[in-house]
């Protein structure tokens, strides 16, 4: 029993004592001697459940569990319906042809809900509250398209104020003197090309007095005339 050996020895056990070297004129063996007789294979049990005296005394055992019942299936109609409507199926032939090429089973409740927790008081109404009717003497008098038109002025009337208060607080409001400083005078235009013989014939008409008030009034027309309207600066002030 000492010289029999089972198994491969690995070159990095070199510090087991069961190594052994080749003998002369014979081949390396690649075992290892095996214990002696006292010796204990597999793992020690850590239990004690009394022993021999204790299973014979008692035996313990575990109660069967008890099978389980196939649960009852029924056609999910409602899924089926939902399938064959994506699938483009719109009338009762095509819906029943369907069903019967098609299979979508649900469990069958036996005379509870879903959710047996879910309580409702007495008197519980399920749905959407109607709502109430029209007056046919609003719709008659065009009650709602009088109020729908007094909100849009409400709403216009504040939009204008909103701007308005929008306008003050952006910059302050231009008159004359503003105007005045803000302008650039104009260059004059090149005179017309006119025949030397009519250069120096003077006016028909004059209705100033002097050639002084002539000069003031023209002076003063030129002045005013740069916050007003039109070609000739002759118009409104333009103050807005």
């Amino acid at each position: 029993m000492e010289n029999e050996r089972f198994g491969v020895i690995r070159d990095s056990m070199e510090s087991n004592q069961l190594l052994q070297k080749a003998e002369l004129g014979k081949i390396k063996k690649r075992c290892f001697t095996l214990p002696g007789s006292d010796f204990t294979y597999g793992l020690n049990s850590f239990l004690k459940e009394g022993g021999v005296a204790a299973a014979i005394g008692q035996w313990q055992t575990m109660d069967p569990r008890a099978p389980a019942q196939q649960r009852k299936l029924q056609p999910h109609y409602v899924a089926l319906n939902r399938e064959a409507v994506k699938s483009g199926l719109v009338t009762a032939a095509e819906h029943q042809a369907y069903r019967n090429t098609h299979e979508i089973w649900r469990p069958v409740y036996k005379g509870h809900l879903h959710h047996p927790t879910m309580t409702f008081p007495p008197g519980t109404t399920f749905g959407i509250s109607t709502r109430p009717s029209t007056p046919i003497y609003d719709l008659m008098e065009n009650k709602y398209q009088h109020l729908w038109i007094e909100h849009q002025k409400e709403e216009r009337e504040r939009l204008r104020l909103k701007s308005k208060e929008k306008l003050k607080k952006a910059r302050m409001q231009d008159n004359h003197t503003t105007i005045l400083r803000r302008f650039q005078p104009r260059e004059d235009p090149a005179p017309l090309w006119q025949l030397p013989r009519f250069q120096k014939i003077g006016p028909h008409l004059d209705t100033f007095p002097s050639q002084e008030a002539r000069q003031k009034a023209f002076n003063a027309q030129h002045s005013d005339g740069i916050a007003r309207r039109g070609l000739r600066c002759q118009g409104i002030y333009n103050i807005s």
